[in-house]
């Protein structure tokens, strides 16, 4: 398998296959690349029935990812993000309603999906108007009062 320099790897209970059927069902350009299973040899250490899925390696937008099944001793908190810069606010509005559906919007376009994972859905420009010295306060006041963001609202504050 060739891979790009950098894949993200997420650990999950038992849910790899759904995040990622899930995952691929919600970007563009998205696919599950390969998918193993665990053996007998381990099962001491991982205690997981052979045949039963421990990875899924798939691409979201030209992304590598890999989610593994290895347990509960893990869990994902809001210390790691993946963040979706969005041109459009219907590219916004897309991204939050599927990311949140079973999951908790936040605030300041963060939300938690519905294995956990915290996302932010940034508008693109965001940036551009946050570095203005003149738009910033009214910029910054105006996204701290939104969950999803309304990029219409953040460029007339």
């Amino acid at each position: 398998m060739k891979s790009k320099p950098i894949t993200i790897s997420l650990w999950f209970d038992n849910q790899a296959e759904e995040a990622a059927t899930f995952y691929t069902s919600v970007f563009r350009n998205s696919k599950i690349d390969s998918i193993s299973r665990y053996g007998n040899e381990g099962f001491e250490v991982h205690g997981k029935e052979a045949g039963s899925i421990m990875s899924v390696n798939f691409t979201l937008n030209g992304q590598s990812f890999s989610a593994l099944n290895g347990g509960p001793v893990f869990t994902f908190n809001e210390a790691v993000s993946l963040q979706v810069f969005c041109e459009t606010q219907e590219e916004i509005d897309h991204y939050w309603s599927k990311l949140t559906d079973g999951g908790q919007e936040v605030q300041c376009g963060w939300l938690k999906d519905k294995f956990g994972i915290s996302w932010q859905v940034i508008p693109s420009i965001l940036s551009e108007l946050l570095s203005d010295p003149e738009k910033s306060e009214k910029v910054t006041k105006a996204f701290l009062q939104m969950k999803k963001f309304d990029i219409e609202k953040l460029k007339k504050a």
